[in-house]
């Protein structure tokens, strides 16, 4: 995870390139410090997130970490729950947030970029949730970001087939700001976030507090764990793991 400053915007840019920028617990952890970090500097007035090398933004958690959750029956919720206060972080942090993104923004990664305020995304980036390819889910936070997004019907078929998304056809959805050149993403994004940091803070401070409240009405009082539950204590979980690793189809049974 390098974490940079210039003129006023912090970038921090997920460096993992041979795994295509998958996180793991220990990244995560590193981008709730780097949150921290942003909102106690006042010299920060702006942080963009992105991905190292043109093959992905981030391409969700290290999927070698999932077998671990044999056996435990509280892995799921726990683990929804984990990324639920990292992500959340994200959403918190006071000053805007930029997600540039290349290359794949799949399952966490694409729940990071839309935690951000803005995406802008070079052409050929993808977009996808491919929870039907291993039998999980998301929390219910992480629905609720989608939905408010790009509405239920738009969120479900991302689910539904697992499909990727291209950057133009996320941009007609409202999922992305922008898209642009591959080549001139980096340039684009300094511009617009060095304009941004030149905004009046506490402007933009109560106008990102006072979206994230109207959108977060979408949210029921029940966290859904049971709905967690249901996925990740599944037989069919665990096949789907034990396929993805072993690049083989899944045999789903529906237990």
């Amino acid at each position: 995870m390098l974490f940079e400053v210039a003129s006023g915007v912090a970038y921090l840019t997920v460096n993992r390139p041979e795994q295509r920028n998958a996180m793991t617990w220990a990244m995560y952890e590193r981008l709730v410090e780097v949150c921290e970090e942003v909102d106690r500097d006042d010299r920060i007035k702006v942080l963009v997130v992105s991905g190292s090398g043109d093959r992905a933004f981030i391409s969700g958690t290290d999927i070698s970490q999932f077998p671990a959750f044999r056996g435990n029956p509280q892995a799921g919720v726990e683990y929804e729950e984990r990324i639920d206060r990292v992500i959340g972080r994200l959403e918190g942090v006071r000053k805007p947030t930029v997600a540039a993104i290349r290359g794949f923004a799949i399952g966490g990664g694409m729940t990071i970029a839309i935690a951000c305020d803005l995406r802008l995304a070079a052409e050929g980036a993808t977009f996808g949730v491919p929870v039907i390819r291993l039998g999980n889910c998301l929390s219910m936070k992480n629905y609720a970001r989608l939905v408010a997004l790009i509405g239920p019907a738009r969120a479900k078929e991302m689910i539904y087939t697992a499909r990727h998304v291209s950057a133009r056809e996320a941009l007609a959805w409202g999922l992305v700001n922008e898209v642009v050149p591959a080549a001139e993403l980096a340039e684009r994004v300094r511009e617009l976030a060095e304009g941004i940091a030149s905004a009046p803070p506490l402007t933009l401070r109560v106008s990102k507090e006072a979206i994230r409240r109207v959108v977060h009405r979408l949210l029921p009082d029940d966290p859904g764990r049971d709905l967690v539950s249901t996925c990740y204590n599944s037989a069919d979980f665990q096949e789907g793991v034990a396929a993805f690793l072993d690049k083989r189809p899944p045999r789903w049974t529906g237990r």
